[in-house]
């Protein structure tokens, strides 16, 4: 999550909203100039592949119940005869096309060597990322938060050995790590270099509640194109509320209202502990370390291909609207891969982090932007296929979906220890903390250190963004879009008000600049349409996986969403997956609502 009442639902679904098969309730790809991820986990093959985890479903991957029992249609189940000498390939080696590798292999019995990942970078990841060392400064885009709901990410991340310890699964210790460092935080507002007095205060008026409460009950068929600033008042984006909520999650005012009502009801349960960031799980390591390495070494243990520097650049689909078929991929390189119609084809469209530029301490990132392969194979599919839905709806305009991030490398602990006394909080519990009236909306998180698998000993890594930085900052008098990493650290000084002596704790500090003109792209003002769903009408063997497919309930911008559409994918195409549970409803839960409606009234 970068990344919250109904009723009639029966109780015992309202207390288990999100039970997995293992009974266990807790818990994308772009272009970079340059080598965005550096390392692959150094875990030995034969160590992980003859392990069977707690959550390991790999006794029972072939049984073929796995799809029916759950209802699917009879040609779905049909396709469990074939599935074992299909060849499936993936489109885009994000989390999205991971995931559907591990749900193949592990749940659908597929054999390894029969699944295949294209990927247009050189590494996979997609937008789960983290490279560098400590010579030329690490480097992470960004980065997703979890919570105990996200039952499909849990349920992929429990079969999947740790990168420090193959015999503790991903989310073991996810979870192990959160009950280590736990999260809440004191000092979420800076205001005029200081700890913001009211920032323990949503500060909302009662139309705002009242506003707030429409939209949560509000049909999201009935919102169409509208955006969130056609839903408040002017002064609701004057609140902390919205201060915190717009950083939290990275929404601005002109993005999808339909998409910010998701995230209402998503996450609802999370609103008494909003102004501290509680309930949110981080990783132990940036996410490439803790989420990616571990996945690649899994499928790799089991033969699974990952061609990296290899895009797709068209797919070929034969047929009519009610019965068609994908034929060939083709790559840039001038390869048609055939495809049979037993095989199976896995889309990833579109990126959040497509497009993306760096810079350094003393040059800006380009703002050059341009669509790569991910935008253009979505384009290309849309103008030749019905059912693909409209790309141009989400990366037509790169003023309002981008924003910028940095990566700080320092080497000495006094900024952190600072920080400490300042926020009151040990590194690594605070989370998110925001400069209130900043022309940037700046923000800064101080990661548990190391940060960084092998990160070396002495170094210290914080990650922050300007969620405007379209705008002048109030220290730098120009967008944080025109502004070197050493200008943003000019930015950051002043907002905290260090003195010339302080700020000498970052000399020979190494700043990474980001720029990701999609990153927000998925929130922008959609319609029904365009998004496609995960298996467009007649798709007899080819889906849509990732951010940019239609998932009911589920909350774009979060890992779970895209394992959830790998899922949905894998038990539709193959018959032998079973589907996604149901999207948490705890907006259903009397007590959730009452406890967020004495939050919201500020009692």
């Amino acid at each position: 999550m970068r990344g919250i009442g109904a009723a009639g639902q029966r109780d015992e679904d309202r207390r288990q909203p999100d039970r997995v098969d293992h009974h266990e309730q807790r818990g994308e790809r772009g272009d970079v100039e340059g080598r965005v991820h550096g390392r692959r986990l150094a875990v030995s093959h034969h160590l992980v592949q003859p392990r069977r985890l707690i959550g390991d479903r790999s006794d029972r991957s072939g049984d073929p119940r796995l799809g029916r029992q759950h209802g699917h249609a009879r040609a779905e189940a049909d396709m469990t005869e074939s599935t074992g000498q299909a060849q499936h390939h993936i489109v885009g080696a994000g989390i999205a096309g991971l995931a559907t590798a591990v749900f193949l292999v592990r749940d659908a019995g597929v054999a390894g060597d029969r699944v295949r990942l294209y990927e247009q970078l050189g590494v996979a990841g997609g937008s789960l990322d983290g490279s560098g060392e400590a010579e030329t400064g690490y480097l992470a885009r960004g980065g997703r938060m979890f919570e105990d709901h996200f039952a499909c990410t849990f349920d992929l991340l429990g079969s999947i050995p740790s990168a420090d310890d193959p015999a503790v699964s991903v989310r073991d210790d996810i979870l192990a790590f959160n009950r280590m460092v736990p999260g809440s935080s004191n000092c979420r507002l800076v205001r005029d270099g200081a700890p913001a007095e009211d920032r323990f205060d949503l500060l909302l008026s009662a139309q705002d509640i009242v506003d707030i409460n429409r939209l949560i009950l509000h049909r999201e068929g009935g919102l169409g194109p509208r955006t969130i600033e056609d839903w408040f008042n002017p002064g609701f984006f004057e609140s902390n509320f919205w201060l915190m909520w717009s950083t939290m999650f990275s929404f601005q005012p002109w993005h999808s209202a339909a998409e910010m009502r998701r995230y209402l009801r998503r996450f609802i349960h999370l609103f008494p502990g909003f102004t501290r960031i509680e309930g949110i799980l981080r990783t132990r390591y940036n996410q490439y370390d803790s989420i990616i390495a571990p996945i690649v070494d899994w499928l790799r243990a089991r033969d699974v291909q990952i061609r990296t520097d290899t895009a797709v650049t068209d797919v070929t689909i034969g047929g009519t609207r009610q019965d068609r078929v994908a034929t060939a991929i083709i790559l840039s390189d001038g390869e048609t891969v055939p495809v049979s119609e037993i095989d199976r084809v896995y889309l990833t469209l579109g990126s959040m982090t497509d497009g993306s530029t760096l810079g350094t301490n003393d040059a800006a990132p380009s703002r050059a932007d341009r669509e790569s392969g991910a935008w253009t194979l979505w384009r290309r599919l849309a103008t030749a296929n019905e059912g693909f839905g409209r790309p141009e709806v989400f990366c037509g305009d790169t003023g309002r979906s981008a924003w910028h991030s940095f990566t700080v490398t320092l080497d000495g602990p006094d900024f952190f220890e600072f920080m400490e006394d300042f926020t009151g909080n040990r590194t690594g519990t605070g989370g998110l903390v925001t400069f209130a009236g900043s022309g940037w909306t700046l923000s800064i998180v101080l990661f548990h250190q190391p940060h960084f698998r092998g990160q070396k000993h002495g170094t210290y890594t914080l990650w922050g963004y300007g969620l405007r930085g379209d705008r002048p900052g109030d220290f730098v008098h120009k967008p944080m879009w025109d502004a070197t990493g050493d200008e943003i650290l000019e930015e950051l000084f002043g907002q905290l008000r260090l003195t010339p002596e302080q700020r000498r704790w970052f000399d020979g500090a190494r700043v990474r600049v980001c720029r990701m003109p999609f990153i927000t792209s998925q929130f922008m003002p959609r319609q029904p349409g365009d998004r496609p769903d995960p298996v467009p009408t007649g798709a007899r063997n080819f889906a849509v996986i990732g951010q940019f497919c239609e998932l009911p309930r589920d909350c774009v911008f979060t890992v779970e969403y895209s394992v959830r559409s790998a899922r949905t994918a894998a038990a539709r195409l193959t018959g032998r997956v079973s589907p996604p549970p149901p999207v948490a409803r705890t907006d259903l839960d009397p007590m959730v609502l009452i406890r967020a409606a004495r939050v919201l009234m500020g009692v």
